[in-house]
């Protein structure tokens, strides 16, 4: 009996002590990013910045598109383009940093749980990506005249942010294969051109044709989809198929950031 017990106390005691490593790593991860103006300002001005230009300055009076107001329908868009940023930039450009740096060979040398630096990594995205999507609600309420309604918006702030993870993982897979200078620039030459062929800068069906039927092939594009499916507009498309592909996608993603993860370890231990 008291074996059980002495048992059951370590185990509880593991598993506190690991939950607690878990907890550590997410928040130094995230107050790191803080304390980095060029990451932390500027994914969260640039989505603000677009909105406030083209949903609030330039916006003609009443004008409507999708089936409801363009500072509403703009909060999807401009949300998927800040969670994109703040996802890619956070994972990909910290990792491959990282990499070069040789941080990755020390906290293997730790006695730390593998999965906890990475969850670290999406749990900063997710963060910041909360904090974009509040301050650009924030902003359609005040200014724009924007009224989601409390559920409404915590159903499209949760669907927004749980796109960060896809994004997330996109992210730990380019940064096991970009080097610390490149990773950047990779970053931009595939955050923007997905913005812009998944209907985030133009509205989608003013895009032309071809680009259109590209931007099906695009993560993007489903997750502003199920972003303006929130608030009834979009295509109308079933969102169990966006989300299919968006899980399809993420699987995709953490399976070439393992094929990377394991050349490392064949670099170092090989």
């Amino acid at each position: 009996m008291n074996a059980t017990a002495t048992t059951t106390a370590q185990m509880q005691f593991s598993a506190g002590r690991t939950s607690r490593i878990y907890y550590n790593e997410s928040k130094y991860e995230l107050l790191k990013q803080l304390r980095l103006p060029v990451y932390s300002l500027s994914v969260t001005a640039f989505p603000l910045m677009f909105y406030t230009v083209f949903a609030l300055l330039l916006n003609p009076h009443d004008a409507a598109i999708g089936g409801t107001t363009l500072p509403a329908y703009l909060i999807a868009s401009y949300g998927t383009f800040g969670v994109m940023g703040a996802s890619l930039f956070g994972t990909a450009a910290g990792l491959a940093s990282e990499r070069g740096l040789g941080w990755l060979e020390l906290k293997r040398a730790c006695p730390m749980p593998p999965a906890a630096y990475f969850l670290g990594k999406m749990v900063m995205s997710a963060c910041f990506s909360t904090v974009i999507i509040l301050l650009l609600m924030l902003l359609g309420a005040v200014f724009g005249g924007v009224h989601l309604g409390f559920w409404i918006g915590l159903k499209l702030l949760a669907t927004l942010v749980a796109g960060s993870l896809p994004f997330g993982a996109m992210g730990l897979a380019i940064g096991y294969f970009a080097g610390p200078n490149s990773a950047a620039s990779v970053v931009n030459l595939i955050y923007l051109p997905l913005s812009v062929c998944s209907g985030l800068w133009v509205p989608y069906m003013f895009l032309p044709k071809f680009i259109r039927q590209l931007a099906h092939a695009l993560p993007s594009y489903h997750l502003s989809q199920l972003g303006l499916s929130v608030i009834g507009a979009g295509q109308h498309e079933p969102v169990a198929t966006h989300w299919e592909y968006m899980l399809a996608f993420t699987l995709v993603c953490l399976g070439v950031a393992r094929i990377g993860f394991q050349r490392d370890q064949g670099k170092t231990y090989g």
